[in-house]
């Protein structure tokens, strides 16, 4: 297995146009960020398998047969009665960024426990991917720990997108606290020019960037978006102590919804990784991050050209040959 992913699964209903009435339409798109990052690996030729659970209801069963059409391991997927499957209306401004509504006190995604996790196929994977969300409550929060730690004990390579949600912690000081616990068992971490200024208190790439890394040396590699100004990347202290970074500014696309650009990135990220020989003893050079960026941004640019996350994202050939327009 490539990569198995735990966290979230949701429903996305994002904006589809207007009644006779004048009312905001929604349309129901499939989302959750890990899952997300497995569509787009999927989509792209790798193996995949989603840990998570959903409600026992019609969007969870929708959930699980999109999964299952993209290629994705739905083993570990449970689905329960304890809550129903989460909901998140997607708010879009012009520029098609967004805002988020969410439906989840509790949600289905939270109800995810140790006993429901496959621990020795953890082990088999190349990549665990998780993020913070399924850190909001417990029982998800320790599931997710527990999980991450399990993989990163086990010699696989973690990746941890924090993918902060305010609105979904009890505060700011709860959600710092959270995302900070995860922040030590990643290998590999993407993190938004937001989420820079909320862990670190300064825009200062940078600078942000070195206290990370200072904080947690498991980091091997820090990934800061910056939307459609493109990306930069760092990697961790090597054994002769040098730093290496890059920068790609991105692509100009006309942006229709961002939903899971993010996420398309990431996936672009792994999927990149996944091509080098050895995925945990990563060899860097700056020439590599800088086509690993290209390709992670050319990833993140054509999924936003399209309405919600999993129906948008490209395929390996129209991700290369969007870079070598």
């Amino acid at each position: 297995m490539d990569v198995i992913a735990l966290g979230e699964l949701l429903i996305d209903f994002t904006p589809a146009g207007v009644s006779q009435q004048g009312q905001q339409l929604f349309e129901r798109n499939p989302g959750g960020a890990p899952a997300n990052v497995l569509a787009a690996l999927a989509k792209l030729g790798r193996t995949t398998a989603f840990v998570g659970t959903v409600g026992n209801d019609a969007f969870g069963s929708y959930l699980k047969e999109t999964l299952h059409a993209a290629n994705i391991n739905v083993d570990q997927l449970i689905v329960t009665d304890e809550a129903p499957t989460t909901l998140a209306f997607v708010h879009l401004d012009d520029g098609g960024d967004r805002s988020f509504t969410f439906y989840r006190k509790p949600g289905a995604d939270q109800m995810l426990r140790t006993e429901h996790i496959d621990y020795p196929l953890l082990a088999t994977a190349k990549v665990f991917h998780f993020g913070s969300l399924s850190m909001t409550q417990e029982p998800s929060r320790t599931a997710t720990l527990q999980a991450a730690a399990y993989a990163r004990e086990h010699g696989v390579l973690v990746s941890y997108d924090p993918n902060l949600r305010l609105s979904l912690w009890r505060d700011a000081e709860h959600a710092k606290e959270a995302i900070l616990d995860g922040m030590q068992y990643g290998d590999i971490v993407k993190i938004s020019e937001e989420e820079l200024l909320f862990l670190t208190e300064t825009e200062d790439v940078k600078l942000g960037s070195r206290l990370l890394l200072n904080q947690f040396n498991n980091i091997k590699l820090l990934l800061i978006t910056f939307g459609a100004a493109g990306s930069y990347c760092v990697t961790g202290a090597s054994s002769d102590d040098r730093e290496l970074s890059a920068t790609h500014t991105g692509f100009k696309v006309n942006a229709i919804d961002t939903t899971g650009a993010g996420d398309a990135f990431f996936g672009g990220v792994l999927y990149w990784l996944l091509t080098e020989e050895n995925v945990v003893e990563l060899q860097w050079t700056e020439d590599k991050l800088h086509k690993m960026l290209a390709f992670a941004n050319a990833m993140g640019a054509l999924t936003a050209t399209g309405k919600g996350a999993i129906p948008s994202l490209p395929t390996l050939e129209q991700a290369k040959a969007f870079i070598e327009l």
